[in-house]
């Protein structure tokens, strides 16, 4: 007859119930859909649910004829029509070969894995920054934590370089772009700039304030289309291209706009603009509140990029805030203080994904690698 050790009874029963040495873990189950919409916290998690189409818009989901491999949206019935029933996926470089709808459309309907961070995403609740994709009761490969490689997808070309080599590689990567329409440019500013608590209002840039997308136009309390690289430093105006970037135009109160005008930026200024607060101006130049100090200048950054010789149009910055109708902006030494002080942000980021995923379908590099100003205006 054999006898136990209390002692090792105890243990026993300690690792039967996974209380002591190594057991086997059990993963968690996937979240359904409905559990992801209510938990958007930006938690890591995996959610199972049904394909059922491409979001193009906060209220708008496509089944066919998608434009892009850029997104998804699951449903917890493959039937499900209610786009308030649905978590917009984003589907990172690495997997639209695999997991986008315009090349692989017989993914509708089939029931997938997707791990990744339960945030916002077409100011909708998402699942953003995904790092595995399978379809459902299946592993998906493991992923890693290593940051990705700027030697790889869309910034390849830039990979180890600096200065002017970086500057031009940059500008071989995001020339490549979708051109919009000066009037294409209103519609695209109300999903881009849309307040992320109020989906019927765009936030308007200087002024910071909350304002219906439908009062867009002229009039005084209408907001317009700011171009942050003043149309005249440069003369392009509003021609299709610079005029119509939408990674330097934002929505600003008319009258707010006006007194902007074409300055130069810069810190100080004694005189403000009542529906502005936080903004200063002067003469010659223009601050702007703190919130988007940083904002404002990787836009120039980008333009500097961008708009090279090759565009009939070669816009640079410099130290300067008298550069009137010539090609420049300023003040360099200032831009690139603010974009120290005030790193991108969550606004930011998105809009910058949305530019890309939804109208031009370039990026602004700057938002994705600040360090890259330094190294381009050390």
């Amino acid at each position: 007859m054999t006898r136990w050790h209390p002692l090792a009874l105890v243990i026993g029963l300690l690792a039967a119930v996974g209380l002591y040495g190594s057991t086997a873990a059990v993963a968690a189950a996937p979240l359904t859909v409905a559990q992801a919409i209510a938990t958007q916290n930006g938690s890591s998690a995996t959610v199972r649910g049904y394909v059922v189409g491409q979001p193009t818009a906060t209220n708008t989901v496509i089944r066919s004829g998608y434009p892009n491999d850029f997104a998804l949206a699951l449903a917890d019935s493959a039937a499900t029509t209610s786009t308030s029933s649905m978590v917009y996926v984003q589907i990172p470089s690495a997997f639209r070969a695999s997991w986008g709808l315009k090349t692989n459309p017989s993914l509708l309907g089939k029931q997938i894995d997707v791990t990744g961070s339960l945030s916002a995403y077409f100011s909708h609740p998402g699942l953003t920054s995904s790092t595995a994709f399978a379809f459902a009761g299946t592993t998906p490969p493991p992923t890693t934590t290593t940051p990705p490689s700027t030697c790889t997808g869309y910034y390849a070309a830039a990979c180890n370089k600096t200065g002017s080599a970086l500057k031009t590689a940059l500008n071989g990567i995001i020339r490549t772009q979708t051109k919009l329409s000066y009037d294409q440019v209103w519609d695209a500013l109300k999903v881009t700039d849309q307040d992320p608590n109020n989906s019927s209002n765009v936030i308007l840039l200087y002024s910071g304030t909350s304002r219906s997308k439908s009062l867009n136009g002229g009039d005084p309390d209408d907001w317009n289309r700011e171009h942050v690289w003043a149309q005249s430093h440069g003369g392009f105006g509003t021609a299709v291209g610079p005029g119509t970037d939408l990674h330097h135009l934002r929505p600003e109160d008319v009258t707010v706009n006006a007194v902007r005008g074409n300055l130069d930026f810069d810190n100080g200024g004694n005189l403000t603009h009542p529906e502005a607060p936080g903004n200063t101006y002067d003469t010659d130049s223009w601050q702007p509140r703190a919130a988007v100090k940083g904002d404002v200048a990787r836009m120039l950054f980008y333009m500097a990029v961008r708009y090279e010789s090759g565009d009939g149009i070669d816009l640079e910055l410099n130290n300067s805030t008298s550069n009137g109708s010539s090609p420049y902006h300023g003040k360099l030494s200032v831009l690139k203080q603010w974009s120290a002080e005030d790193p991108p942000d969550a606004f930011e980021q998105r809009r910058n994904q949305l530019i890309d995923d939804s109208y031009q379908h370039n990026r602004n590099p700057f938002i994705d690698h600040p360090e890259w100003v330094g190294s381009i205006w050390p």
